[in-house]
């Protein structure tokens, strides 16, 4: 039992545990190793709910089906309930003169949130509600601790993410933006496999951290005496497979970065990163809105979904801004402002005296994340960042600050970042070594010159297009939640 429960839980766990010893000394037993199942709740309602009373009667259809009790009406020698297999609540129906007054007795030891199956037919009641009328109901775990009080559920915010089988047990939408995330993955490796793309794994200690600009986690290998670092991201070793002549690789990863937790940030998150040899950022662009578009439509039925206050609209083709542009367009700020550069990055350091901006690039990063993005609520690429935040994409062919590069802005959040991937090993390698020098500043989201990735592009990466998307995201926008904390299912949360 817990310190922290009240007299009333108390008297309740009590309670069960008696319960539980009672069943035990009847002979019930207590864990049984299997179930017997011919349907689960969800499939008895999709399958029969259909029919007429007249037509249950006349079939007399047989069922088996397991589930947690989440409510009980006794009516003196009989007792409706409902069980639930975390996706439908089906009704049962237990009478004393159908089952006998031994087993009615048994039933009367199980509690709200037990785990049972119920056995017999079904039948319509008068008001119309699909039921089982039970020949047996037997008994398969018992819930040992009260559920939260029914007609409120569980509303602490932070309890359902410390608890989330509770969560799951007690607010069915939960589970259903579970499944729908579930689906989601299952229809993109569907859509790479199609597509003749490999899907692999790859390291999730690095040596050396890269892939792109965050803070690492670090930890230490006993028996090499190595210092390694959590992935912040793929992206280096799947290009070292695109060198090695795999030309279409994906891999939906767990990545970790040592940042701020918020609503659209969790240290540990969920990435699919894609490539493929001889294609740039528009080939990405394309395949992003063929995506996307294919799921909202094949897992929503829509184009068109809701997300908060907004309708949004993954119709193709999505639109296309320049970086600069929407800094100019949105940022409420002079256009001569963007002119003075050293005021902008002086503008810029003020805002983010943590990150001390000292470059016009980084200022202009700044202000995209401080006043822009919030403005970008239909699906909008927004292109050609300045190079130097960018430093694993090739420089844009039109101008020589920006790179080939976009970021996919939905709702104000960055759901895709895709590169014509930097191919040149020397650029390469001199990109890296101003990124170490950065670190020398105390610039803690850049990392070392990584000499095997280097070595690796010197046998030769073919022009290629590479992209990462975060599950996460993308499942708030298609599940219309607000917090990335709804759709992980056990955020990180401080200890208690």
């Amino acid at each position: 039992m817990s310190d922290k429960e009240g007299p009333a839980e108390l008297d309740q766990v009590v309670a069960r545990r008696d319960k539980y010893r009672r069943l035990g000394e009847a002979g019930v037993p207590l864990f049984p190793y299997t179930a017997a199942r011919t349907h689960d709740a969800a499939e008895v309602v999709a399958s029969f709910a259909g029919l007429t009373a007249a037509e249950l009667e006349e079939r007399k259809i047989a069922v088996v089906v397991p589930g947690r009790i989440l409510s009980i009406r006794k009516m003196g020698r009989a007792t409706f309930f409902h069980v639930s297999d975390g996706r439908e609540r089906l009704q049962a129906y237990v009478r004393e003169d159908k089952v006998g007054a031994e087993a009615y007795e048994r039933f009367g030891l199980l509690d709200l949130g037990d785990v049972v199956s119920v056995s017999g037919t079904l039948f319509k009641t008068r008001t119309g509600e699909l039921t089982v009328l039970c020949d047996a109901v037997t008994f398969l775990a018992k819930c040992l601790r009260p559920l939260p009080e029914k007609w409120h559920g569980l509303q602490d915010v932070e309890l359902r993410f410390r608890q989330r089988y509770l969560d799951l047990i007690m607010n069915p939408d939960v589970a259903r933006v579970f499944r729908l995330r579930s689906a989601v993955v299952a229809h993109i490796r569907r859509f790479f496999d199609a597509r003749g793309y490999i899907e692999v794994e790859t390291p999730m200690m690095h040596a050396v951290p890269g892939g792109a600009l965050a803070r690492p986690f670090k930890t230490f290998h006993n028996a090499l005496g190595l210092d390694l670092y959590l992935r912040i991201a793929p992206e280096l070793f799947l290009k070292r497979l695109t060198v090695g002549g795999l030309g279409k690789v994906y891999e939906i990863n767990r990545s970790f970065r040592n940042e701020g937790i918020d609503a659209q940030h969790n240290p540990e998150f969920t990435m699919l990163e894609f490539y493929e040899a001889y294609k740039d950022y528009f080939d990405m662009m394309e395949l992003t809105e063929e995506l996307l578009h294919g799921l909202a439509v094949g897992l929503l039925g829509s184009e068109e979904f809701p997300y908060g206050e907004h309708t949004i609209s993954f119709k193709r083709p999505f639109k296309r801004l320049k970086f600069i542009d929407a800094c100019r367009t949105y940022s409420g700020l002079a256009p001569e402002r963007f002119e003075d550069r050293a005021g902008l990055i002086a503008f810029a350091a003020g805002l983010a005296p943590d990150k001390k901006p000292a470059t016009w690039g980084k200022a202009l990063d700044v202000i995209f994340d401080r006043f822009v993005k919030d403005h970008i609520v239909q699906p909008t690429f927004i292109t050609n960042p300045p190079r130097e935040i960018s430093p694993l994409a090739k420089t844009s062919r039109d101008d020589p600050e920006e790179s080939e590069r976009f970021e996919l802005m939905v709702a104000g959040m960055e759901v895709a970042n895709a590169f014509s991937e930097l191919t040149d090993p020397a650029e390469q390698r001199a990109r890296f070594e101003e990124q170490a020098e950065e670190k020398k500043k105390g610039d803690d989201e850049t990392h070392p010159v990584d000499l095997d990735y280097v070595e690796a592009l010197e046998y030769g990466l073919p022009p290629t297009g590479g992209e990462g998307i975060g599950i996460d995201r993308l499942t708030m926008l298609l599940a219309n939640r607000r917090s990335i904390r709804e759709v992980v299912l056990f955020p990180l949360l401080r200890p208690r």
